[in-house]
């Protein structure tokens, strides 16, 4: 018995001495603890071990990310500048001529295709003379524009360069409110830039900024240089184009707005296929449900927009559609503002008909109506 235990405690001492020197020499032979090194200071530090894997720890949204940004671009736009009075005699002779000023602009936008088009926003390439745009991958080179649509403040660039990484377009109809987001762009010009956050509410509309509004809010940081860059999914597909932010002092206050891709898809289609976007349109005059509008035209509808006037011979009034009906859904659709009416409309195909429901006197009346051809805004056509 004296011997067993004489051997037993030889053995131990062996494998604490052995362990010893393994902990010392070689910390990571011992598995995932810290590893005890020794700076050039002489303080002795606890550091991790190198990961035994690249795969990215829970709830990172890196794979995204890295999906995403190759094929975010950073544009640079340069437009001359007149001097206001440049024309002037008078300015002349005082001053002499003076020649125009450059002007530079930033922003971001998202190669959507290996032909080389690039999505961005209308506004960030408006009346440019020159339009630059840089990769992620530092190459740089010049852009065309292809086309733009002031009214959804989209516009189509394209570049001539090969090996473009592409970004893959998802269903921002699917989204809901909860759901994570990336915001990828250029802000400030200090190169790219990921931030995250939520949808914070979906079919954002009635903000003034473009003619038909029906934004996705996120609170993922948006700044000045991110507008047309890419929001993103969490498996970094494209859900829309980064547009706007709602801000007092010009920086990021958690408001920001993108148009969903859906929007930009018919845009994009309209404007390769046909070099314009065609809408829909139905000749009415819409108005919100107010006290004063319903008792004047005796309506008690809860919801809906009113019609107050129809133009003659045009596609409502030819389906039917009368002063003091309220539209109350459009091809199955809830309506409850003129904003949604309008994107609605705008949405239909012209030449097909589309099944509106109307309230009329309290009667609920199905009419088809055959959109036309939404004409050009008069401040459009006067360029």
């Amino acid at each position: 018995m004296r011997r067993f235990w004489l051997v037993f405690s030889q053995a131990v001492t062996v494998l604490l001495a052995a362990y010893f020197v393994v902990a010392t020499l070689k910390p990571g032979w011992l598995g995932s603890r810290g590893a005890v090194t020794t700076a050039s200071t002489g303080v002795p530090l606890v550091e991790a071990p190198a990961p035994a894997t690249v795969a990215p720890p829970a709830g990172s949204l890196r794979l995204a990310a890295q999906k995403a940004a190759a094929a975010v671009v950073s544009i640079n736009t340069t437009k001359a500048v007149q001097h206001p009075y440049a024309n002037d005699p008078w300015f002349r002779f005082f001053f002499g001529e003076q020649g125009s000023a450059p002007q530079a602009g930033l922003g971001s936008g998202v190669i959507i295709s290996a032909d080389g088009y690039i999505l961005t926003n209308n506004h960030v390439v408006e009346n440019a003379d020159e339009i630059e745009v840089q990769l992620n991958d530092q190459r740089k080179t010049r852009a065309k524009v292809i086309g733009t649509d002031p009214e959804s403040d989209l516009a189509i660039l394209r570049i001539t360069l090969e090996r473009l990484p592409v970004i893959t377009l998802g269903n921002s109809d699917a989204l809901q409110v909860g759901d994570q987001v990336l915001a990828i762009g250029n802000p400030f010009g200090v190169g790219q830039t990921v931030t995250s956050g939520i949808v914070s509410a979906l079919g954002r509309n009635q903000l003034g900024i473009n003619t038909f509004e029906n934004f996705i809010q996120t609170d993922a940081a948006i700044n000045p240089g991110n507008s047309g860059g890419a929001l993103v999914d969490v498996n970094g597909h494209l859900m829309g184009i980064n547009t706007a932010i709602y801000s007092r002092s010009g920086g990021n206050v958690g408001l920001g707005f993108a148009i969903p891709v859906s929007t930009a898809k018919q845009v994009l289609e309209g404007i390769v296929k046909d070099g314009v976007v065609t809408r829909g349109w139905i000749g009415v005059e819409p108005a919100e449900l107010s006290p004063e509008l319903m008792e004047t035209f005796g309506v008690k509808a809860k919801r809906g927009v009113l019609i107050t006037g129809v133009l003659q011979n045009g596609p409502a009034a030819q389906a039917g559609v009368r002063p003091g009906d309220v539209i109350v859904e459009v091809a199955g659709k809830p309506i409850s503002t003129v904003s949604e009416l309008l994107t609605s409309v705008a949405g239909l195909k012209p030449g097909e008909a589309t099944k509106f429901r109307v309230q009329r006197k309290g009667d609920g009346v199905d009419l088809s109506v055959t959109p036309g051809k939404r004409p050009k805004p008069r401040q459009l056509q006067q360029r």
